[in-house]
């Protein structure tokens, strides 16, 4: 029974947001033009789904995110990992990782849109540079911060400068890396939907929340706020499964 309860715990938050969201909405505090109950956004979000008009922009998101994403941690974790098994060669650049990893990514979009027009590459290209910093930086890191017994108990058993990185550094890594790309594949699906918004395109959620809030189509604009919500979840769980599941050795 406990298992079970423990099991259902995570569920409470998101009946006590439906449950705040329905009385607000029924209660007349705020226009029910401006905020449908949840009942009414969810029959909506199926209707969507089954017309097949959602999933259109839904698959053109979660596309972009991959392909922004791949991109990120191909570049990301290699560099990353190289920087990080130098110190002094990380400390060199340490600076710029920092300043464009604080840069907030939106305020780049303007030069992205210069460099790269509004085609679907600059989406892909904002989102794959600030998921690039987030990983690189992690990854480098993870390197860096390697516990240093093991890598003199590597030594002292007469592993060389390469036998150490790829058995020991590589996977002390790892820990590090998976934050990395797991905070790599959020901010890149955020930055896809700001551009959608932002940057002409035909399909994508962002293009739909912000073309339904422009013609008061409050229903659909929360149908397509709550999948992206559930997409970002659905993704940071698979990422946290995996790294359960294949970085067993974290923290140990």
């Amino acid at each position: 029974m406990g298992v079970w309860i423990d099991r259902l715990l995570p569920l409470f938050g998101v009946l006590l947001l439906f449950l705040a969201w329905w009385l607000i909405s029924v209660s007349g505090w705020v226009n029910p033009v401006l905020l449908p109950t949840p009942f009414a956004t969810i029959g909506h979000l199926f209707s969507a789904i089954f017309a097949g008009t959602m999933m259109v922009d839904f698959n053109a998101t979660v596309l972009r995110t991959f392909q922004s994403f791949l991109l990120a941690a191909l570049i990301g974790v290699p560099l990353g990992v190289a920087l990080g098994s130098s110190e002094r060669v990380y400390r060199s650049v340490e600076f710029l990782i920092d300043f464009f990893r604080s840069t907030p990514a939106s305020a780049l979009i303007p030069m992205f849109i210069l460099f790269f027009g509004i085609s679907d590459i600059s989406k892909v290209i904002i989102a794959a540079f600030s998921a690039l910093l987030l990983i690189l930086f992690n990854s480098a890191y993870g390197v860096i911060n390697a516990k240093r017994s093991r890598i003199l108990a590597a030594r002292v058993m007469g592993a060389n400068q390469w036998q150490t990185f790829k058995d020991v550094l590589l996977w002390e890594s790892m820990p590090q890396t998976f934050i990395g790309l797991r905070s790599g594949i959020s901010i890149a699906l955020v930055i896809v939907i700001v551009a959608e918004m932002f940057i002409g395109t035909q399909h994508g959620l962002g293009k739909r929340i912000i073309d339904a809030q422009q013609v008061l189509n409050v229903k659909d604009m929360y149908a397509s706020i709550l999948i992206t919500g559930i997409l970002g979840y659905v993704l940071n769980m698979l990422f946290l499964t995996f790294e359960k599941r294949f970085i067993h050795w974290s923290g140990k």
